[in-house]
């Protein structure tokens, strides 16, 4: 199997590759931002007069389905770029590997930032605090954006955006464990050794050429 010489170099294929799942991850975040369920909630005054904030019947679970949305949606990336970027014979290798990561991780980034600002545009956030309710008007009611990440803590947010890049790095090495070559078919491709046929031995007979057959002679 003969491999062409890549038209560019492997460090600018990897920059490509990142780039474009970067690219990806933007118009990840405007889909989702038109996909994704806002919460209705609303502000009410009890009779002591102390705010009241809750969610009308199950608009809370928005805030998971939201969520899993946008974690579906890089899943999707993640599965389908690693099967493309495998095509790129003549870049195969760790490199890619790397590159593959790095850029499910920009994606993810780019997705949630994305999305997030423009659901945040769409649905601005309310303040408890200073909702218009009075004694003439108890009730308020609003809109709230979805949120990206399943929850607020640093180790959630990190989660959601490395699990793409896991998923990508695996799909690659599913695709590299599963080649007979062990250059992958890339380029520079390396030869294969060509061992010399196995001679069959029968018991008690020494093989053509062996040392006990030339000293019997």
């Amino acid at each position: 199997m003969t491999v062409d010489p890549p038209r560019i170099g492997r460090a600018r294929a990897a920059v490509f590759v990142m780039a474009g799942m970067t690219a990806v991850g933007v118009v990840l975040g405007v889909l989702w931002a038109w996909l994704a369920p806002p919460v209705h909630g609303v502000v009410a005054l009890n009779r002591s007069g102390e705010r009241v904030h809750t969610y009308l019947g199950d608009e809370a679970d928005h805030f998971f389905v939201a969520a899993f949305l946008m974690l579906g949606l890089l899943w999707v990336v993640s599965v389908v770029t690693p099967v493309l970027v495998w095509q790129w014979r003549a870049h195969r290798g760790p490199l890619m590997v790397a590159a593959l990561s790095l850029g499910a991780a920009l994606s993810a980034s780019a997705a949630a930032g994305v999305g997030a600002l423009l659901a945040v545009m769409r649905h601005p956030a309310v303040d408890i605090d200073t909702a218009p309710v009075s004694a003439d008007d108890r009730v308020y009611y609003f809109t709230q954006a979805p949120s990206v990440f399943f929850g607020p803590t640093p180790w959630q947010m990190a989660a959601s955006l490395l699990v793409p890049a896991a998923t990508a790095a695996l799909v690659y090495a599913l695709f590299a464990v599963s080649t007979a070559r062990d250059d992958l078919g890339a380029y520079p491709p390396v030869e294969q050794p060509v061992y010399p046929p196995a001679v069959p031995v029968v018991a008690g007979v020494p093989p053509e050429g062996s040392a006990v057959e030339s000293g019997e002679r």
